[in-house]
């Protein structure tokens, strides 16, 4: 990845770890099969500051807008996310109608879903200055993402400020980026 690649996209950061009793190395093996098999990722997530349909789409739809792409990049963290691993019969884009999963495609123990195009994964880390980055969306938007990503808060849609944001010098908020993937329509969805 390359810094000119992210000023031009809308950025979704997610930390990434075991999940529903899965590793990420099987998970990231099993959704790399998913994408050979039907040309998409479902991935699976929780958690409201990413919610499908009042921040993730919205924030999609924008950035598109404006003549860019969205990327979810990923930091592998630790994790002790040991639910039962149920996996999601139907998905819904806006709430009201509901498709079956696709064939294929496996999503455990979530309650949302990204929808991605092929999953990259960085032989060498990509270092994304969190403090470089600003909230794109909802109620915490313009916030420094060094700020936003803190405490129980691990994932968000944010725009690359390059040194506009910076207040603090040389304090930077590094987060080793291994995982990128384009997000594509819909963006994001409900998972029953």
């Amino acid at each position: 990845m390359n810094d000119d690649l992210v000023n031009k996209s809308g950025l979704i950061f997610m930390k990434v770890g075991l999940h529903a009793q899965e590793s990420i190395e099987d998970i990231i093996k099993r959704k790399q099969g998913e994408f050979e098999k039907t040309g998409m990722i479902f991935w699976g997530y929780g958690g409201n500051t990413c919610h499908p349909l009042t921040m993730v789409q919205p924030f999609a739809k924008e950035v598109e807008a404006s003549g860019n792409q969205v990327l979810i990049v990923m930091q592998k963290m630790s994790s002790k996310h040991a639910a039962p691993p149920e996996i999601a019969k139907e998905y819904s884009d806006d709430g009201v109608n509901w498709k079956p999963v696709p064939s294929g495609i496996e999503v455990r123990g979530s309650r949302y879903a990204m929808i991605l195009d092929e999953l990259q994964i960085q032989e060498k880390e990509y270092e994304l200055d969190l403090g470089q980055l600003q909230v794109g969306v909802g109620p915490n938007r313009g916030r420094r993402g060094d700020q936003y990503v803190a405490g129980r808060v691990d994932k968000g849609c944010f725009i690359h400020t390059p040194q506009q944001l910076l207040d603090i010098p040389n304090k930077r908020v590094v987060a080793p980026i291994g995982l990128i993937a384009r997000v594509k329509a819909p963006y994001a969805v409900l998972l029953k």
